[in-house]
Order: C-alpha cells, then structure tokens, then sequence
C-alpha cells in the first residue's frame, strides 16, 4: 500500500534525524575517546536514563539491608507495576518512580553489585563503571534511538522485562503453547512482548537433563525467560539469559545437566576494554557467571522468548533437547567448563607476571632509546673527526705560514734554475768548463787538408 504524504514526510523527518543523531553520537564518542583514554563515552547513555538524585536502593523498594534475594525481587515486582507508566499515563512522576524502582533493583538483584554498594555506596559502583538496565517501552524514540545508536557502536546496554509482560505473567492470563522435547518451534515475536512455551518432561528426561536454546538466523536480539509457577496459579520469572551473536547467528540457552553451568556476561568485558583495552585480555573470562538453577524436576515449566530488539520484530527458533541423546556432548561442556575455570586462574596469575615483564620491557626500550641515540652520536662525533683530515683544511687553519710556505717554495725553484744554467763573469763571459764546439781544435786538421 501507497504512503500517504504525511506518512511519508514523518518518515522522512525520523530518517533524517537518526542520520544525525548517528553523526552526533560518532563524533561525541570520539571526542570523549581522545580526551579520556576511552572512558568517557561509557557512561554517557546512563547519564540520560539514571534519576538526577539517587536515593538509597534499600529505601526505595521498601526493603532492609538484610532483606534475602526473594524478598527484594517481589518488593521490585509490587512496586514496578504499581509505577509502571503505562497504567499511570497521567502521572509524570510515576514514570520517574518506576525508573528509580528498575535501577534500585538494578543493584540489588545482583550479589557483586549489592556488595560493592553495601560497602562503599554509589561512588563503588560508579568506580567500576556499572552497566545500565533500561525499559524500552518507558524511553520514547528519540531515547531509543540513542540506545540503539549506542549498542550499535558496542556500549553494553542491559533491557529489563517490560512490567505488562511480568504482570500477565503473575496473572496467569498468558498463552502457553506446547514445547515437547526433540522438537523446535519458530516464530516472530513483537518487541516487548513474550511467546510463553510449556516444557513437559519425566523422571527419565529429569535425571538425564534438560537444554533448551534460541536461536535466530537474522540476528534478533531477545532474552530467554524462566518462569517458575506461584501458588496463586501465576508465573514468576527465576531466570533470564540475553542473546549473543555466534557466528552468524544470535543465539542463547538454559542447561540443566545437574552440573555447574557458566554463563557469561560479556558487559564485564566490554567495561574492561574501555578502562584498559591492552590488558582487557586478561578480564576476558571474568564475566563467567554461575547459572542459578542446575536442574529441574519432572513436571511442565514454563519458558518464554522476549522479543528485545529496538523496533522491529524478533525472529527466533526454540527447541527443547533431552540431554540422554547427547553424552558424548554433554561430557564435552562439563570438561571445557573445567578448563575455563582454570585458565581464568591461570590468567589471573599470569597477568600479574605480565604487568611485571610489561614494566620491564617498557624499562628496557627506553633505555635502548638512550643507547641507540647514544651510539648515533659517538659516530656523528667520528665521522666529523675523519673529516678533519684534509689539505684544504690545513691551509685554513695555517693562515699566514701559507704564504711563507709558498715563498720557500719559490726559492727552491730559484736555485735551481741557476744551478742547472752555465756561469759568467763580471764581462758575461761564458765561464763554464766545458768548451763550446766552435773552439774545438782543429789545427790537426787544417795541416793535413794543407
């Protein structure tokens, strides 16, 4: 169908303003390179969504410092659906609540960062360059075309689970369609919103292990949700995992093998570069993060795929395995688990190791520096010395003792002209011993001509 004129121009108008907003984002994240190693434009994007006066996280969910994990989560959960702005269109400040209440919980949903708060307060948290969680649907979009601007150009850019989402969840209003095991679905879901799938599986499949996996072929971004069922009949969400790109596809996956599982969260990399990208090599492996549940029990569970991208649909395949067909496979992940582990102990030592030769060699080349312009030097000073060695020079150098040289010379010359010349008398008589042919006698031979 025909765009209409108006249609057409605003699409003209959002074209034309993402190019610049494009161009703007490029250029004040070079700016902020040059300036400050790198660093600066990081926390750039959490300048334009963290609230202006950050209030204690504690006191905003309502919780006490020694509040357990599911007591924080259901405060969070109470008070996001209580704010969320789209129950609340009205109200302007309830937007800004509902934004303090997803950062406060930001915080203290994670063990790492609720400890670095607890110990030391934002400033800790700021110090580490902490990533920022964000709803999409409480942005607007011109907002979120700068998240989109951002994730573009590599900034780690968390999204939390839209509130309507969690609420029909909790609810129990969503559609569940079966997943069984050995089989895949595909589909499309909207940004924002959540395809819900039931996972039924035995004894047997529970003893063996459970993989499920998403995948998409277009390179979607979207999050793999796990619901565990309330009393009430509703979902609660205990599990989360956010896509990566593999290869040529986006994909991500939840493994219960009755081992420890790692996942890794690559925004711990990201910041690691950007604070110091020489040795960001060695933090590679530090955003492994243990995966919370390692098993489940024989029954339906319930698993979800958000659709997480900035404005388009999420294309996505999910399938659901039984880990009995794959020993040979699952033997493999729980040896490379082990061996990451170590390397990351391993590289955690070595770095040490690393810094101290890297001071070493820094010592060393700047020190053949010095050596290198040193020897340039004493052989500059050599050849001008060689060169001190000329005629021409000597002649400069001598100045007057030239010309007594060379009158000397002209004396020499002298007599030796008259030594080799016949001497005469006081009368020019010729007075050389030798007779000249013409007085030869002769007289001999006058007689005997006569």
């Amino acid at each position: 169908m025909k765009a209409s004129g108006k249609t057409s121009q605003t699409t003209s108008y959002l074209k034309s303003h993402f190019l610049f907003l494009k161009r703007d984002c490029e250029k004040r994240c070079c700016t902020e390179t040059k300036r400050g190693g790198g660093r600066g434009w990081l926390p750039r994007w959490k300048e334009l969504l963290a609230p202006a006066i950050r209030r204690d996280p504690y006191e905003v969910l309502s919780v006490s410092r020694d509040s357990s994990d599911q007591e924080i989560k259901t405060a969070y959960k109470k008070l996001a659906l209580k704010y969320h702005p789209d129950k609340n269109v009205d109200n302007p400040e309830a937007s800004e609540l509902f934004k303090e209440v997803a950062y406060s919980y930001s915080i203290l949903s994670d063990p790492g960062k609720r400890r670095q708060y607890d110990s030391a307060g934002f400033e800790a948290l700021d110090a580490d360059g902490m990533e920022m969680e964000i709803d999409l649907s409480n942005l607007g979009t011109v907002n979120t075309v700068f998240a989109a601007l951002f994730s573009k150009l590599g900034v780690p850019i968390k999204t939390t689970i839209s509130a309507n989402v969690l609420e029909e969840a909790l609810s129990g209003t969503v559609t569940v369609r079966p997943l069984p095991i050995g089989a895949s679905v595909s589909g499309k879901v909207e940004k924002q919103s959540a395809h819900f799938f039931g996972v039924t599986i035995n004894e047997h499949q529970a003893e063996a292990g459970i993989v499920v996996r998403v995948t998409s072929t277009t390179q979607s971004k979207f999050k793999l949700l796990y619901f565990e069922q309330d009393a009430n009949g509703g979902y609660s969400l205990a599990l989360q995992e956010d896509s990566e790109k593999t290869g040529k596809v986006t994909s991500t996956g939840m493994y219960f093998l009755h081992f420890q599982v790692y996942r890794m969260d690559p925004t711990m990399n990201a910041l690691a570069m950007a604070k110091d990208p020489d040795a960001a090599f060695f933090k590679r492996l530090e955003g492994l993060q243990p995966c919370e549940v390692k098993e489940l029990k024989a029954g339906t569970h319930i698993f979800a795929v958000y659709g997480d991208n900035f404005f388009k649909t999420a294309s996505y395949t999910i399938e659901a395995l039984c880990a009995k067909s794959y020993d040979d496979t699952t033997h493999k992940l729980k040896e490379i688990e082990s061996q990451i582990l170590r390397k990351r102990n391993e590289l955690r030592q070595f770095e040490a190791e690393y810094r101290k030769a890297l001071a070493r060699y820094q010592e060393v080349t700047e020190r053949y520096t010095q050596e290198k312009q040193s020897v340039d030097e004493l052989l500059k000073q050599r050849d001008s010395i060689h060169a001190s060695f000329t005629v021409a020079r000597s002649f400069n150098i001598s100045g007057s003792g030239s010309g007594l040289n060379n009158g000397s010379a002209s004396k020499l010359a002298g007599e030796n002209s008259k030594a080799e010349s016949p001497v005469e008398d006081g009368d020019g008589k010729d007075k050389s011993g030798k007779k000249k042919w013409f007085n030869l006698n002769l007289k001999g031979s006058d007689k005997k001509l006569g």
